[in-house]
């Protein structure tokens, strides 16, 4: 199936999809539904077939048809071929494989975070849109990659920062501080829980169903680490270096900071953007506790988790904006301003000017604004998967752009780089590099291992 008709094939169901946008509440599944046909479903490739791939397709379930996945796990592999395609799919161990499959029109990476943007600049190169989890990349210079990449090729790349599809919570909430109910927004905390702690956990065989040289690929050589818990799933296995417990590891993430501060950062980021305020970084200071010690940037001990457990990192702006982030505290984002203040979860969103909307509710085009104007058909992860699809057929940029998620990332990267060396720094974010610190400056990059370096041809 060539882009061109792919294309022409969608156009009737973006006007669809616009008509749900404008269809009352009780209609809108019906137009939805409408657009479902099985024959208008582009064909994706899952890469990471793991506990996210694997259950966050059901959010994508009737808008394409999986027709391969790519896992390393043979057992995780095989469960997805049969679970998301009723065996149809063709199953893979290689990524570079179904990147030349023809059939294939998107590609959903949901890869542990190390491989993300390899895999995301080589999916661009061979013509792919892309649905990538975040975040889009490890280090700050992926991401100057990731970014000319997409330029370069326009592909439509959505980040699953789902919380931008949140309508009635997160993007309610950058509407009120869009609206101006807010006023000054003079600070932003996010709190988002600290990374776990291990003690030292041995090596271990590697399981015959597993290739661990190409689950550890640009990351560094290490050995394969396990300390098997019975209680432990399919997806978990128990305290190891691998499958969901790679993000407490540096090699393969950045923690707690990386994970749910994409999310909330994200979000704080944008309102203060939609108040007409700047998110341009400029220092960042702060306390951070890690499970073992750090030289130079690097941990001393290799045999146990190493991302930050507990932190209150401090982020500022050109104009004097406060961002903080937290460990501890409520998980959400608490936005205050000089006209007032409001907190944002998963939940709930409260404060004054929440209540205050019954008297004097937002114009009625406010969500629409800060959405973009885009077809909203559904709420939540259902409406991200919904974005992507239409915008890679309109050829426009989708609600969770490389751009924003790549300012938000950075402060996320550079807090991490705070906490790994113990100390401040200033950031010039016209040349993206740190001010007066070499060393620092030395771990906005990391080379990759031998035999994986990205492919930019």
């Amino acid at each position: 199936m060539t882009f061109r008709t792919h294309r022409r094939r969608f156009l009737g169901q973006s006007v669809a999809l616009s008509a749900a946008t404008l269809a009352p509440a009780h209609l809108r599944s019906t137009v939805a539904a409408e657009t479902e046909s099985a024959n208008d479903r582009p064909g994706l490739a899952l890469v990471g077939a793991g506990r996210m791939g694997h259950n966050h397709m059901r959010f994508a379930k009737g808008m394409c048809d999986v027709v391969a996945v790519c896992d390393v796990d043979q057992n995780h592999r095989d469960k997805a071929v049969q679970n998301l395609s009723g065996g149809k799919a063709r199953g893979v161990n290689d990524y570079r494989e179904v990147l030349n499959q023809k059939n294939v029109d998107v590609v959903y990476i949901a890869t542990p975070d190390h491989w993300h943007a390899k895999i995301l600049i080589e999916a661009m190169f061979a013509g792919k849109d892309v649905y990538c989890e975040k975040p889009l990349t490890l280090t700050v210079d992926e991401g100057k990659q990731v970014r000319k990449v997409q330029q370069q090729t326009g592909r439509v790349v959505q980040v699953g920062t789902m919380q931008r599809s949140y309508l009635d919570l997160f993007v309610k909430a950058v509407a009120i501080a869009g609206a101006g109910r807010l006023g000054r927004i003079h600070r932003a905390t996010v709190s988002i829980g600290g990374s776990s702690v291990s003690g030292p956990i041995p090596t271990a065989k590697v399981p015959t169903w597993l290739d661990w040289n190409q689950w550890l690929g640009p990351a560094p050589q290490s050995p394969f680490r396990l300390v098997a818990d019975p209680k432990a799933d399919e997806w978990n296995l128990g305290k190891t270096n691998a499958h969901q417990n790679f993000r407490w590891w540096y090699d393969y993430s950045g923690g707690k900071m990386t994970d749910w501060g994409a999310h909330h950062v994200d979000i704080a980021c944008w309102a203060i953007r939609e108040a007409g305020q700047s998110d341009e970084l400029v220092s960042i200071e702060g306390d951070a506790k890690t499970p073992v010690p750090f030289a130079d940037g690097y941990p001393t001990k290799s045999d146990q988790y190493n991302t930050a457990h507990s932190f209150a990192m401090l982020a500022k702006m050109k104009d004097g904006t406060e961002l903080q982030i937290n460990s501890e505290g409520r998980n959400g984002v608490l936005l205050e301003g000089d006209r007032g203040r409001i907190f944002v979860s998963r939940g709930d969103l409260t404060g004054a000017p929440v209540e205050q909307l019954k008297d004097n509710p937002l114009p009625e085009d406010a969500i629409a604004k800060v959405y973009r104007n885009l077809p909203t058909p559904y709420n939540q992860h259902r409406n991200h998967w919904a974005n992507f699809f239409h915008c890679t057929r309109e050829r426009i940029e989708p609600i969770s752009d490389v751009t924003s998620h790549l300012r938000a990332i950075d402060i996320c990267h550079l807090a991490n780089l705070s906490a790994r060396f113990g100390r401040s720094l200033r950031w010039d974010a016209e040349t993206e590099q740190i001010l007066g610190d070499d060393e620092m400056n030395s771990l906005l990059a990391r080379p990759a291992r031998s035999g994986f370096e990205t492919d930019f041809s």
